[in-house]
């Protein structure tokens, strides 16, 4: 989350009078995270999210999010319902973006989770994606594996964000085109569930958020990413065992998976770490100098990518 595009009072409050939420007491901007202008909005009625959607997500693809979210709430996943207006509609425009009003959630994002809630988000997510395998829709996942060659080269000048990176990418990119799997089982994932994305109050799960990378892919890919961003240490250079046996066990007493996509978490994870490790390159390259963001360091998800390309590495996902 972050703050890319300001908000007129006035304008605001003509948004408000849309819906059944309330008067506008304050609306703060959060600066976490680096994809759309988010808010905490806080009503006569009580707290809400108000999300203008910037350069990577596009309108027209809202409807989707949309549909995931109602989707996923209908089948008992704690997720941050879109409120609709007395109209219906879900999806506005304020400040020349698309936006909407997400509900808030309660619950606290982590920044060291323990082996319990490792387990509990690997409980969550795997029911999360027991409650995917029947969604109708579909959305290329335009951050997976076919798009990170243009993504590094988007990025620029990677030599600028850590010297000898750029040829590091190219190897790795030529390493996954050679071994990348097919055939896995594949439904929409949520793609990006780092702490960040979801908050608990003590070893609960009370809430899943920011989909807006949700998109079609492997499942196997989806534990990956979650595994590589909540087992290691902040520097990404040491896997924590306890961590990581606790999230495969929470993620296998809701789904088994096949022998295939086991013997694939290894580079499925070198894959989800040179995806994070590409964008946040990116992001450092490009971010504007007055935005209210805080840049995320690339580095250690170089370091997760040495460590997942280690031949041990199959270790790391002992339950």
């Amino acid at each position: 989350m972050a703050v890319y595009t300001e908000v007129d009072p006035d304008d605001l409050a003509a948004l408000i009078a849309r819906y059944d939420i309330g008067t506008v007491r304050s609306c703060k901007g959060i600066a976490e995270g680096v994809e759309n202008s988010n808010f905490l909005l806080e009503t006569t009625n009580g707290r809400f999210i108000l999300t203008l959607y910037e350069k990577r997500v596009r309108a027209d693809e809202l409807p989707f999010f949309v549909d995931l979210l109602g989707h996923l709430a209908a089948k008992g996943c704690p997720v941050p319902a879109m409120i609709r207006d007395r109209s219906g509609a879900a999806i506005q425009q304020i400040s020349g973006r698309a936006a909407c009003i997400i509900q808030f959630l309660p619950g606290i994002s982590l920044t060291r989770p323990s082996a319990a809630q490792c387990e509990a988000a690997g409980a969550a997510l795997a029911r999360t994606h027991r409650a995917l395998e029947d969604f109708a829709g579909a959305r290329e996942n335009n951050m997976g594996y076919r798009h990170w060659r243009e993504i590094a080269k988007a990025a620029g000048d990677l030599d600028t964000v850590l010297p000898g990176l750029g040829a590091i990418v190219d190897a790795e990119l030529d390493y996954l085109d050679a071994h990348w799997p097919s055939g896995l089982p594949s439904h929409v994932i949520h793609a990006d569930l780092f702490p960040d994305n979801v908050l608990m109050l003590g070893d609960e799960v009370t809430g899943l958020i920011d989909f807006y990378f949700a998109a079609s892919d492997y499942r196997a890919y989806d534990l990956a990413v979650t595994h590589a961003s909540w087992t290691f240490s902040s520097d990404g250079k040491r896997c924590d065992p306890a961590r990581a046996a606790a999230l495969m066990r929470g993620y296998a007493r809701e789904i088994a998976l096949t022998g295939e996509e086991i013997a694939a978490l290894p580079l499925l994870a070198r894959g989800a770490s040179l995806r994070f490790l590409l964008t946040r390159a990116h992001d450092w390259i490009h971010t504007p100098a007055g935005a209210l963001v805080t840049r995320k360091d690339p580095s250690p998800f170089l370091a997760r990518l040495r460590r997942y390309s280690a031949p041990d590495a199959m270790d790391l996902f002992a339950a």
